[in-house]
């Protein structure tokens, strides 16, 4: 596999790949998500700093434990990750503070478990991940989503939940409500908040589009 998108750790690459990903179908969290991850944690890290090692194992194993989004277990995916992570790099002999940098950076870049990360690479990690849920890739990864579990793409008859709650699992456009639309109020560093806004505001551009098209003022 070509590791050179890892770039400056492509032989740490090249050992956790391998590790990287469970057989599946799932299109939104891949090998192409794992690259878009890192391509955004180096963008961060080049003004903010951090361990390059310590970022690149936790971006490339944070996803090492597959859970559905509709599962029960969803909120447990990020801690058992976290635990499958920690078993492959002490088979790679790593100190055990490293690890811990990795574990702790990989249970606090979920959304659902709601883990406040205290280190500079937990909120590195963060935001690289959340800002693959804005701007158009999280308008692709959302619908992509969402055709999977079966959702509709939104409710005919109340479009903006004027009338109801909102509920994701059955309406795609109430997941911008829910959570698409809150994430960038949630960055943990400078260089992240910054360009979380600009693919914020290419979200909100997409819903009034969208909404234009199907018949709402």
């Amino acid at each position: 596999m070509n590791t050179e998108i890892f770039m400056p750790v492509e032989s740490l690459a090249a050992a956790l790949l391998p590790h990287a990903l469970e057989p599946g179908d799932d299109g939104a969290h891949d090998l192409a998500h794992l690259q878009r991850v890192w391509h955004n944690a180096r963008t961060l890290q080049a003004e903010e700093g951090g361990d390059l090692e310590v970022l690149l194992a936790a971006v490339l194993l944070h996803d090492c434990v597959s859970v559905e989004k509709n599962s029960p277990l969803r909120s447990q995916a990020s801690r058992l990750a976290a635990e499958k992570a920690a078993s492959v790099l002490a088979d790679l002999d790593w100190p055990e503070s490293k690890i811990s940098g990795v574990t702790h950076a990989i249970e606090a870049h979920s959304f659902s478990a709601n883990i406040t990360p205290l280190t500079l690479e937990a909120k590195l990690v963060q935001d690289a991940d959340r800002l693959d849920s804005l701007g158009m890739l999280g308008v692709a990864r959302t619908f992509y989503v969402a055709g999977r579990m079966g959702s509709a793409l939104y409710d005919p008859l109340d479009p903006e939940a004027k009338e109801r709650d909102y509920d994701d699992t059955r309406f795609c456009l109430d997941h911008f409500q829910t959570k698409l639309l809150h994430l960038a109020d949630g960055f943990q560093t400078g260089a992240g908040q910054r360009l979380a806004q600009i693919r914020h505001q290419r979200l909100k551009g997409f819903m009034e589009q969208f909404k234009e098209e199907i018949g709402l003022d």
